[in-house]
């Protein structure tokens, strides 16, 4: 993405020439309603001239927004009346010309009902939650959106959110149930090992526990009605918005100024703030967990649970009171330019109130970053693991940390202790910087193309590795999944080609084969002022065997199910996914000394008698047939039977939590050395190791890896 976001700027002239005039077009906007006119014509532009596969804007494609629009406002169908949506869809054929001309019409009359809507359903949800509910009736809620119809009238609506209310309310008695029972096994245990602990048992009589229960849905509910009212109409607008670029393309996306921050945060891996999480409890915003070395950390006069009662951004200015906010508001005042001031007035759990001054650092999101550890295998020999969460790259900042740099000296590391082997695991990695994928290729192999790019207008390009120094020429394995996306499907594919790695996991991974990249809005404007960006598919890419991964993703040479595997994950689920197709081959020689016919024989032997892997197969085929459900009863007997049937699945599924793949993990000296100082960290790579253990593929790669010449 960043050689393709350069080329894209370098060639902006030819690609935004129909648009110059577009800055020439539009004053700058006055209020709110204007600004969303701008930015619905600059989309609409955008998308006509820049998409890859621009769709013609008719009343076919007017009709698909509606549709998707409508899925995406009430999902459940458990706002609008059908007399509503009656009205609503005689606008179905005309969402084409209000984007055309930048006509609100459609997006007011939607939202104007939801909020008022909202505000009877709140009336509605106080009035049922302020009496007796029978949970003696036979009635039963639908789950399925797709069998559901929208109510015909007000009684009907009330009736819908009186099942729904009554559907949380048994769930949350089956968590009173639930905590019950673990209470009772932690302390059989304990008068079992005769050990000196007491557990001090909470017995609620069934009437107790509707009472309990009903109490926690009423916040939770009083809570989501708050959120809803604190969401503001911009807000319903990007999502107005995301169904007109949706429909394009899955990945083709309208960004806020806000969103857009939030995503180059995380692609990045870093922020620019205090180090602590923010979270929302009951309508409080409070500090969650601190990073250790950030200012929140070195300040020592905040603590994790402390209430945010007012947050002063800049230097000079008034403090703004944070209380009842959104979360994701409050973090944003929060942030801002390193090495500027914040002062945090917050209320400590002893009920005093005190005010803290913090100097904003650079924070890095490590869960985001490249780590590796050492597997002593049962053969005496070890084996290098490398988790690679995404391909992330910091464009801004050419000192910033990026994915290739961090393998790199992961490699090196895991080199110094004479590794026979590395496992490059890259399930749940949803993609990233198309160059990191080309640089990761030059650390493993020499110079070679290692994918292709289309543009819109059929030219192809190849990327290609200019290394000849890789770090490791040994046994190679990596590891995909279902949510293996993008840039892990370029490097698996091309990895693949080359017969350099063997691919383990999932039979078939995301297929997610566009790149995309941003456009500011404002750039055509007459203004300063920030309209949010247009993330925008522009071009496909394959691998150098000419082969798309769009929707067919990467075949694995040895399969394995996974929990995802029974799920309707993947591009070819999206009924706007660009078709798949492919194009010339590259050039490019393929090693073939690796059996894989014979690896793959060896595994699918030891995963049939595997009865861990075979229960969690059962497993997976189980939460399948349950989310498929279309229907529950809300009698509580029944609801009660239901629960007690599936509790009797989760026992049987309860050794799987246990499992110990028996693999023994070892982490580097200078991780060693961390963890003594900081708790955090050496707290995650507990639990990092406790998950690695807990997982049945590794075990299984670390065998093929072992069988690897």
């Amino acid at each position: 993405l960043k050689n393709m976001f350069k080329n894209f700027k370098l060639n902006k002239l030819l690609f935004f020439a129909p648009l110059i005039t577009l800055m020439f077009c539009f004053n700058a906007p006055q209020n709110d309603e204007e600004k969303m006119q701008t930015i619905m014509i600059s989309v609409k532009n955008t998308l006509s001239y820049l998409h890859y596969s621009p769709k013609p804007i008719n009343d076919a494609y007017s009709a698909d927004v509606y549709d998707k629009y409508m899925e995406m406002i009430d999902p459940g169908k458990r706002f609008f009346l059908q007399s509503e949506v009656d009205e609503f869809s005689k606008h179905r054929t005309k969402l084409d010309d209000y984007l055309n001309r930048g006509d609100l019409t459609f997006y007011k009359l939607t939202v104007d009902k939801l909020y008022d809507r909202t505000a009877e359903i709140e009336k509605y949800s106080q009035e049922i939650l302020s009496k007796p509910i029978n949970f003696e009736e036979n009635d039963e809620l639908i789950l399925e959106p797709k069998l559901k119809k929208y109510p015909q009238n007000q009684e009907e609506l009330k009736n819908e959110w009186k099942k729904f209310i009554k559907y949380n309310i048994l769930q949350e008695i089956e968590t009173l149930n639930a905590k019950e029972e673990t209470q009772r096994e932690k302390k059989d245990s304990v008068n079992r090992l005769k050990l000196k602990d007491t557990i001090k048992l909470e017995i609620l009589t069934p009437a107790q526990k509707q009472v309990k229960a009903t109490e926690e849905v009423k916040d939770l509910m009083t809570s989501m009605f708050k959120r809803f009212q604190k969401r503001k109409k911009m807000d319903w607008f990007s999502v107005y918005m995301n169904a007109y670029t949706e429909v394009f393309d899955p990945h083709t996306n309208y960004f806020s100024p806000q969103d857009k921050e939030d995503f180059d945060v995380n692609f990045a891996g870093k922020v620019i703030g205090i180090g602590a999480t923010i979270q929302e409890s009951k309508g409080k915003i409070k500090i969650g967990t601190l990073v250790v070395g950030a200012p929140a950390w070195k300040s020592k006069q905040i603590s994790e649970g402390d209430e945010i009662l007012k947050v002063q951004s800049k230097k000079g200015e008034e403090p703004i009171n944070v209380t009842g906010m959104l979360v994701d508001e409050a973090v944003r005042f929060i942030r801002g330019e390193k090495g500027t001031e914040v002062v945090l007035t917050l209320k400590k759990k002893d009920g005093t109130i005190k005010e803290v001054k913090m100097i904003r650092e650079e924070v890095a999101i490590e869960d985001t970053f490249a780590r590796s550890i050492i597997i002593n295998g049962a053969n005496g020999k070890k084996y290098g693991f490398i988790n690679l969460p995404s391909f992330n790259a910091d464009f801004e900042d050419a000192k910033g940390r990026n994915a290739s740099d961090d393998i790199k000296a992961e490699l090196i590391k895991l080199k110094a202790q004479n590794v026979e082997g590395i496992i490059l695991d890259l399930r749940n990695n949803g993609g990233g910087s198309l160059t990191e994928v080309v640089d990761i290729m030059g650390l493993f192999m020499n110079s070679g193309p290692v994918v292709q790019v289309k543009d819109g207008n059929g030219r192809v390009q190849v990327m290609r590795n200019k290394q000849n120094d890789p770090i490791w020429t040994g046994p190679l394995v990596i590891m995909q999944n279902e949510l293996s996306a993008s840039a892990s499907e370029i490097l698996a594919g091309a990895m693949q080609d080359y017969g350099r790695a063997v691919i383990v996991g999932s039979p078939q991974s995301f297929g997610k084969g566009t790149v995309q990249t941003f456009v500011e809005l404002n750039r055509f404007l007459n203004t300063s002022d920030d309209f949010g960006a247009l993330k925008l598919t522009i071009q496909k890419f394959y691998r150098v065997n000419g082969k798309s991964t769009q929707l067919k993703g990467v075949e694995s040479d040895i399969p394995m199910k996974d929990v995802f595997s029974y799920e309707e994950i993947g591009e070819r689920f999206d009924n706007y996914a660009l078709p798949w197709d492919q194009v010339n081959s590259s050039s490019f020689t393929v090693n073939n000394s690796i059996n894989v016919a014979e690896l793959a024989k060896n595994s699918q032997s030891r995963m049939a008698q595997n009865k861990f892997y075979q229960l969690l197969l059962e497993s997976a085929q189980w939460r399948e047939k349950l989310d498929k459900e279309e229907k529950i009863s809300l009698n509580l007997k029944e609801f009660e039977a239901v629960m007690k049937t599936r509790k009797a699945q989760i026992d049987k599924f309860k050794p799987l939590i246990k499992y110990n793949n028996g693999l023994n993990f070892a982490l580097h000296a200078d991780e060693l050395a961390r963890g003594k100082t900081d708790e955090v960290f050496a707290k995650k790579s507990e639990n990092w190791m406790k998950n690695l253990k807990r997982d049945i593929f590794l075990q299984e790669t670390v065998n093929i890896i072992s069988e690897l010449k």
